[in-house]
């Protein structure tokens, strides 16, 4: 009782300010205007399912089908001491294609996909749809409505419920998941740079076998020759050669499984004993350490793996699935079972096994399909960099960077040159410094092993938040994969000296970009929250906002999806006018993979209707682009339009109240709480200090209920002078596009506190301020002009 009297007390306390607030400044409650286009899966027939199974062969499983190249190598870098330790590698080979790639991945993993996108960024995305983790507050329940926003409503006691409660208590277990994601993502990334040195180069090694004598610098050169070219050409896109992709890797799988089984006939077709797991307990019988150091060689034969589930977004997981089981799976055993046999007998040649086993016959040919094979592996790679680089980018964990759009008819088809040339550099380096697949190999188990572990991670909530799976299905999963994930990452860790530090050291440094600039954008939004003016503030300055009104419309770009920004007061302190038409725009990018056009906008009027001032919130999913063509401008013009118009047509109805999407449930709230001594409640820009609030008489005084009636009489006369007007609203907004539009962006500047501990001062006032500096700003993203540009500075510590 005792509480319950307090919470009373305490809403009545609070005074005419804050009812103020809460009638004045709601956040936007519905959407205007909004045309629904409901999303539906997509039906494929059985001959467009078989097509698109073979396409996906050159885009998603290039990485895993190149393996073959090196993986003997890197299992044997010592040579091979026991005929036998061949069967026991070749086991498992077996086991580990069977349990990760095939069960895992094709069977679970992308049946988690959103939408049909993949990636480690894809399954956070699923994860902040179902449970409050992300770490920027700005959704709200309109965004729940999207036709794309799917997610599922849980019981009470639940265990979904009670791991959505677990997740949703503490802040620190948001930002811990938010770290693992962003860990994963940065690992794919390392995957970018390690996969291209290590296919290539392999490829290339093939000259050595034809030319012994050759030297191995030349092999180097010819790589690099080959990498350089490989990024050059990324900014044509995959479009214009991408239907080369699937031909070139059919071919090779067909290749590498017949000359696997020639092979198997031709050597030692015993080697198929290698199908029994009891080789495998042999093989860790015989040896020490090194048996089981050599399982870091054995995991390089499921690399590309992840790239699977990463690449997804263009085909359906039922064509991926046929692809898998039909053609790659069987082709890559039939590839390691035929080097197998080859080494029963040759155990001198495992350094090259794979062009040493080719027949003499169809040497150069296989030599010229296993180049382009590697290079169609590695500009997947390439493309799924690019693809998890712009979903980062969309939920603020990477700087503005350029994203061209090089498919007229695939989405999903980026470029980003300055990731593209950084790509490049790195791989240069890696390859040209190691120079050999072996520590190159070593460093590519590290990155592969860590990249599994996060996605089963995620996986298992995905199981209980989004499938609500039972218990002891997650429990077989995770003990499944976590056993063989961590036997695979407690043998990589050996080689940690041995080139294993590489993809350690460029994750490192993208999770710092990535954190580090999370941070600021946190802080910033925070900030904005903090300092949003006052609603009241506002209704006190007049339909003339204080300020001379000029022709044309003001459009004010601000983080905030709710409240005029601080920006706002900032800009009309400054100058003496401010224009006729005021849009306050918010860009807000939502956990979903697209937003359809038609429900892109949301339009809400803020006071008034002579106040002349609207809210305009873009919505944008992680795969959206802003196109060159696309015209942002003109959209929000249609859009607000479109709300004008509807909100008239409705003015009349006598059930209007219901239609709060439009603003005039809003409006009619304004009417009837906008004091008219509101100028006097604050002077500053900011939202009321509690001793403000304090001086003011509570809400049910009398003086508060005189102060309305006045108020609402004041502002039913305003209306009614302004309807008398020839001019409508609608020719009174055109009139004013057509004098002139202006974007007014805050060009804020970031610093640390002066009581900050150094730490906090580096990162902030260094790191952060170095990554604001070279990213892209907003009004090159929007395509604004630089002669209808208007910057307003600021600074705020954080």
């Amino acid at each position: 009782m005792a509480s319950t009297s307090m919470t009373i007390d305490e809403e009545n306390n609070r005074g005419s300010m804050w009812a103020l607030d809460q009638n004045l400044d709601q956040p936007m409650e519905e959407e205007a205007g909004r045309l629904k286009n409901m999303y539906r899966e997509k039906k494929f027939s059985s001959l467009l399912v078989l097509r698109l199974a073979f396409q996906s062969l050159g885009v998603v499983y290039g990485d895993l089908g190149t393996s073959p190249l090196y993986v003997f190598y890197n299992t044997f870098p010592r040579g091979i001491q026991d005929p036998e330790d061949v069967l026991g590698a070749l086991s498992l080979i077996i086991y580990t294609l069977t349990l990760i790639p095939l069960l895992k991945y094709v069977f679970v993993v992308l049946r988690a996909n959103d939408n049909g996108q993949g990636g480690t960024l894809a399954l956070y995305s699923l994860l902040c749809r179902h449970a409050k983790v992300n770490t920027i507050p700005n959704q709200h329940r309109t965004d729940e409505e999207l036709t794309t926003y799917s997610r599922h409503i849980f019981h009470e006691k639940s265990v979904a419920a009670k791991t959505k409660r677990w997740l949703e208590t503490h802040i620190y277990k948001r930002n811990a998941l938010l770290v693992l994601v962003l860990v994963g993502t940065c690992m794919v990334i390392g995957d970018g740079i390690l996969t291209p040195a290590i296919s290539v180069l392999s490829a290339a090694g093939g000259i050595k076998v034809d030319h012994p004598r050759m030297s191995n610098d030349i092999v180097v050169v010819v790589a690099l020759f080959i990498l350089v070219g490989l990024f050059s050409m990324q900014h044509y896109g995959t479009d214009r050669v991408g239907w080369l992709f699937a031909p070139i890797v059919l071919i090779w799988f067909l290749l590498i499984g017949a000359v696997g089984a020639l092979n198997i006939w031709k050597h030692d077709s015993s080697v198929l004993r290698a199908f029994s797991p009891v080789y495998i307990y042999r093989y860790f019988k015989r040896g020490g350490i090194e048996r089981w150091t050599s399982l870091g060689g054995i995991l390089l034969s499921v690399t590309g793996t992840e790239a699977l589930f990463a690449d997804l977004s263009h085909f359906p997981v039922l064509a991926v699935q046929i692809a898998f089981t039909v053609v790659v799976f069987p082709c890559l055993l039939l590839a390691y079972t035929g080097q197998a046999a080859y080494l029963m007998n040759n155990q001198q040649h495992v350094v090259d096994s794979f062009y040493h086993s080719i027949p003499d016959g169809i040497y150069w040919p296989m030599f010229i399909v296993a180049t382009a094979a590697a290079v169609v592996a590695s500009q997947a790679t390439i493309s799924a960099t690019f693809s998890i680089i712009k979903q980062a980018l969309a939920l603020g964990c990477f700087p503005r960077v350029k994203v061209v759009h090089t498919s007229k008819e695939f989405l999903g088809q980026i470029y980003i040159p300055e990731i593209n040339w950084v790509l490049m550099i790195l791989c240069i380096g890696v390859t040209a410094g190691f120079r050999n697949t072996s520590q190159i190999g070593n460093a590519y188990g590290t990155a592969v092993v860590i990249v599994m572990l996060v996605t089963t991670f995620l996986m298992i909530l995905i199981m209980l938040l989004v499938w609500r799976s039972h218990w002891i299905l997650v429990i077989i999963f995770t003990i499944l994969s976590l056993a063989v994930e961590l036997t695979y990452l407690s043998a990589v860790l050996f080689k940690i000296n041995q080139g294993g530090w590489v993809p350690l050291v460029i994750a490192a440094a993208f999770l710092l970009i990535m954190y580090v600039w999370h941070y600021g954008t946190v802080k910033r939004y925070e900030f904005e929250m903090h300092s949003k003016v006052s609603m009241a503030w506002i209704m006190g300055l007049g339909p003339s906002l204080g300020l001379v009104r000029v022709p044309g419309i003001g459009l004010v770009y601000t983080e905030l999806a709710s409240g005029v920004p601080h920006i706002f007061s900032h800009f009309i302190t400054n100058l003496p006018a401010i224009h006729s038409v005021v849009v306050f725009v918010c860009v807000k990018y939502l956990p979903v993979y697209t937003v359809p056009v038609d429900e892109r906008f949301l339009v809400k009027r803020i006071g008034p209707k002579n106040f002349h001032m609207f809210r305009c919130v873009a919505r944008y999913g992680y795969k959206d682009l802003h196109k060159k063509d696309e015209n942002f401008e003109k959209m929000l013009f249609d859009s607000l339009f479109l709300f004008v118009r509807l909100e008239s047509m409705m003015e009349g109805c006598s059930d209007s109240d219901e239609y709060s999407l439009y603003g005039t449930q809003t409006e009619r709230l304004e009417d009837v709480t906008a004091p008219e001594n509101a100028n006097t409640i604050s002077s500053s820009n900011m939202e009321p200090t509690e001793s403000s609030i304090d001086s003011i008489m509570p809400a049910k005084s009398p003086l508060w209920t005189s102060s309305l009636v006045r108020s609402s009489e004041l502002v039913r006369s305003s209306e009614h002078a302004s309807s008398q007007t020839d001019m409508d609203e609608l020719e009174y907004l055109s009139s004013c596009r057509n004098a002139g539009v202006v974007h007014i962006l805050g060009n804020t500047v970031v610093r640390a506190s002066r009581d900050s501990i150094f730490v906090k001062k580096f990162v902030v006032d260094y790191i952060y301020a170095f990554l604001r500096k070279i990213c892209r700003e907003n009004s090159v993203i929007f395509n604004v002009p630089h002669e209808s540009l208007l910057n307003v500075g600021q600074i705020f510590y954080v």
